[in-house]
């Protein structure tokens, strides 16, 4: 069992409003990342086996065989997090230098929570050819990318190509992370009230780079019915001026045929998922179906108060800490990017994901505490990385996306 918290109550409050402004400023003076050798380098010996004359010996090896990098430099468990600052968390597009905080705060909690060195790369272009040829140039020196903060449509078109070009895992972690982590959570809600997931009646308000994540996922989950919301109304094929991605998700999603606007959609249906940032009238949430599920992700200011939304719902979710039912990325990614690292994975597949989600809807489902306020693992539970982390470097053996040899000669530096 975890000594980490075990629910809000237990974490600190992220809200910000016993947070100072000096205190923040003061974390992040110098940044928050460094880098420290693995070695001694004491004395002339130490030089001369970490660097010249010592180290030609490995270059030559790895001239002769490349999968040695996986042994002999720290590209093998090397994460670029790569951001061009146009959608960064609520403060939309500042800009690389302005988001280069996050993705070092994203470092960080790759290092905390799953051991795994990372790199921030915030690029000063948001053509989609410059970061593909970047970081496909760049290939040599990491061993997975992870995609942040970059605005949709782009970041779609920017993921697939990457997943083309390169030998290595890719994930924008704002669709993928915040959809493992919300099908974990519906299947621990979905539990919690004793029943299934296929037949819940989903809306989805947001189509953006996570609104339609979570869509796919869930869908690949097993649940049939999804209805995709988006400023315009529910998506459907009967719609002009649709997207070619929102066309698409209009083929595969909708089967009850609704038109209209939330309302329309969010009445009778079993699960409201808010990722859009917009407000939602409880007038609309109580004309959802008895034992209704509520998820309010829009942060810091949920679609609905959850005190509101819990008069008309049997469980509420948000993505706040001082709340119970907190749904955080960071529950899904450092496992993700560990265990296909650790599977020398040549991409993350659908069925790593879902892999992932089913880890951390098993860990909450086995603690004591779970149940329509506990249906998924606390943010800080250590716990959950592992548990990821293994799920999906067995997903990715079972679906043979493992670079063989990179495997064989890779070793663990846990």
């Amino acid at each position: 069992m975890s000594d980490a918290p075990d629910g809000p109550e237990d974490q600190p409050s992220l809200d910000g409003r016993d947070i100072t402004e000096e205190e923040v400023f003061a974390a992040h003076e110098g940044g928050k990342l460094s880098i420290s050798p693995t070695v001694g380098l004491t004395g002339r010996r130490d030089l001369a086996i970490a660097y010249t004359p010592g180290v030609a010996k490995v270059c030559r090896a790895i001239a002769d065989d490349k999968a040695l990098t996986a042994r002999y430099t720290w590209t093998h468990r090397l994460v670029a997090v790569v951001s061009d600052g146009t959608a960064v968390l609520g403060l939309g597009d500042i800009g690389p230098r302005a988001s280069l905080p996050v993705m070092e705060g994203k470092s960080a909690l790759f290092k905390a929570f799953a051991d795994l060195d990372s790199i921030p790369l915030v690029l000063e272009t948001t053509d989609v050819d410059e970061i593909v040829d970047t970081l496909v140039h760049l290939r040599p020196s990491f061993g997975a990318v992870n995609l942040e903060d970059i605005a949709a449509p782009r970041c779609f078109e920017i993921e697939r190509r990457l997943i083309e070009a390169l030998d290595c895992p890719v994930m924008h972690d704002d669709q993928h992370g915040t959809a493992i982590v919300v099908l974990a959570a519906l299947r621990g809600a979905a539990t919690a009230l004793g029943r299934e997931l296929a037949p819940l009646r989903v809306v989805v308000s947001g189509a953006g780079a996570s609104g339609i994540a979570c869509a796919n996922i869930l869908m690949s989950a097993g649940v049939q019915d999804v209805t995709v919301v988006d400023s315009r109304g529910v998506i459907h094929t009967g719609r002009d001026h649709l997207t070619l991605i929102k066309t698409e998700l209009a083929e595969r999603t909708n089967p009850r045929g609704l038109t209209g606007g939330l309302p329309e959609a969010v009445r009778d249906a079993d699960v409201f998922l808010g990722l859009s940032g917009s407000t939602v009238p409880e007038s609309v949430i109580e004309t959802m179906a008895d034992g209704a599920i509520v998820f309010a992700l829009s942060n810091p200011d949920p679609e609905i108060d959850p005190a509101v939304a819990r008069k008309h719902a049997a469980v509420v979710a948000t993505g706040r800490s001082d709340y119970p039912n907190q749904i955080n990325n960071v529950l899904a990614f450092p496992g993700v990017f560990a265990g296909a690292l650790d599977a020398a994975a040549r991409r993350i597949t659908e069925s790593m994901k879902l892999a992932a989600a089913d880890a951390i809807a098993g860990i909450a489902a086995g603690d004591d505490a779970f149940g329509v306020d506990h249906i998924v693992p606390s943010a800080l539970d250590d716990r959950v990385a592992p548990a990821v982390a293994a799920a999906v470097a067995r997903a990715a053996a079972d679906e043979g996306v493992v670079r063989r040899h990179v495997a064989e000669v890779a070793v663990d530096h846990h």
